[in-house]
């Protein structure tokens, strides 16, 4: 499993994440089990949507 999910893709998924969990918590709704998602993406740097489509939001470093 190589890190496919870059520094700024990681930030926007915790915040995401974050936010759904809030609203799920606040209405009382399970539907904030879905904050899972994002939340474990975001910790793990690995995303499995897009390995078919062969993304990677990761910098690659550059080489003098």
């Amino acid at each position: 499993m190589a890190c496919n999910v870059g520094e700024t893709d990681r930030i926007i998924r915790l915040i995401i994440g974050l936010v759904i969990a809030g609203l799920g918590f606040y209405f009382k709704s399970w539907w904030g089990l879905l904050a899972i998602i994002p939340l474990l993406t975001a910790a793990l740097g690995f995303c499995g949507l897009y390995v078919p489509f062969k993304i990677s939001t990761v910098e690659k470093k550059k080489t003098e």
